[in-house]
């Protein structure tokens, strides 16, 4: 009982700063008009969050990892050879990652939103400017949060992702609705963001001529594109989704605002069940089976009852600073717990799956279970969502 109180409270503390997520989903519903310029704006959106979590997500739980096992030193300069080659990997995933998106979401387009040659080149430009300024502000966050939770005594496999997907969402969100209204404000906007897009492709050619020889950064490269190709479809189909939910609720902010909360959270619970899983499983203290998930069952049911707390406190938040009536409080936070109890079980179930079959077969779970199971968290999130606003009229 002591171990659930302590996986409930840390859970429960760590996804609290969620609710600085909500800043947002208040940025979001301010820059509908920024949105509305484009076709596929909105729809890229979810796919931003999706693929920086899913990095932010690989880099933390090795992070995590790392302090555990004594491979990463609990400081922020002098570090080891390891977090160099982890931390220039991420850079270069990250570029590599926004190409991907950026190219699929053109391919996507040209199918569901008419987007032209000219539209796919912006997206492209648009979205690596956008992947690009947000690693200059997140990878430092993620570190601190990481080392900080450490030196106090706080599991960083429980506070490290979901505190920094939180802060990482609403920067990467100030990044993109910036670069979007660059690019649509000013005839030299687009030149501007192709300048940075240059910059940041020499920093990674750079990483490239200096790391290639080196195991640690081209096995992290080489395992995380197993899953890109997935993560990019994946996110994709979350944009389509939101489109649907916009098409839905129109321009009502309550939703907007507690979407990236909602999709954070439902993430959180499978970053802390596979980060937690993952140490145990290098640790020798859990076995690589589906059987022995018993033994983790106490994480798991800490951080499920944290995340219907949360959902009930976003929906409070959200609609009593809107000044909704009490009906309409009642209505969503039906709402959202029914996406709750949709979403949170499946992502339990992807997230050990993940964790188990990717152990056994030798790989660095690390670079599989959040990218993973974040991409399908904000997919499963947002369908669950759209599903509870068709059914709870």
């Amino acid at each position: 009982m002591g171990g659930l109180i302590a996986s409930l409270g840390q859970s429960a503390l760590s996804m609290s700063f969620n609710l600085c997520g909500m800043l947002a989903g208040t940025l979001l519903a301010l820059s509908l008009g920024v949105f509305s310029q484009h076709s596929w704006a909105l729809a890229l959106f979810p796919g931003m969050l999706s693929l920086r979590g899913a990095i932010g997500g690989l880099f933390c739980a090795r992070l995590s990892t790392g302090l555990h096992l004594g491979t990463v030193e609990a400081r922020y300069r002098g570090n080891t050879r390891y977090f160099e080659l982890l931390l220039n990997a991420v850079v270069t995933l990250t570029l590599v990652s926004g190409v991907a998106m950026g190219s699929a979401a053109s391919l996507f387009g040209a199918f569901l939103w008419g987007v032209t040659p000219s539209g796919a080149l912006a997206i492209l430009t648009v979205v690596v400017a956008a992947m690009g300024l947000s690693i200059l502000l997140v990878s430092p966050l993620t570190i601190a949060i990481s080392v900080l939770s450490f030196k106090h005594g706080l599991d960083p496999d429980v506070i490290g992702y979901p505190v920094m997907s939180t802060m990482a969402d609403v920067l990467v969100t100030t990044c993109y609705v910036s670069v979007l209204a660059v690019y649509s404000s000013a005839s030299w906007g687009p030149l501007l963001l192709g300048v940075l897009d240059l910059a940041f492709l020499a920093v990674v050619l750079r990483a490239l001529m200096r790391y290639a020889g080196e195991a640690d950064y081209t096995g992290t490269i080489r395992e995380f594109l197993l899953t890109l190709g997935i993560v990019s479809v994946i996110v994709n189909f979350t944009g389509a989704f939101l489109n649907q939910i916009a098409w839905i609720i129109g321009t009502r902010p309550e939703v907007y605002v507690v979407y990236p909360a909602l999709i954070d959270t439902v993430g959180d619970i499978g970053s802390i069940v596979g980060c937690t899983a993952t140490t145990k499983l290098f640790l020798g203290v859990l076995k690589p089976s589906l059987t022995s998930l018993r033994q983790h069952l106490t994480e798991v049911v800490g951080a499920w009852a944290a995340s219907v707390l949360m959902f009930v406190v976003y929906s409070a938040v959200s609609s009593l600073s809107l000044g909704a009536t009490w009906g309409d409080l009642a209505k969503l936070t039906a709402r959202l717990l029914t996406t709750n109890l949709l979403s949170a079980p499946i992502i339990v179930a992807i997230t050990c799956a993940t964790a188990i079959l990717t152990y056994k077969r030798g790989l660095n779970p690390d670079n599989f279970v959040i990218p993973i199971e974040t991409s399908l968290a904000d997919s499963v999130t947002t369908l669950s969502l759209l599903t509870a606003l068709r059914t709870i009229a």
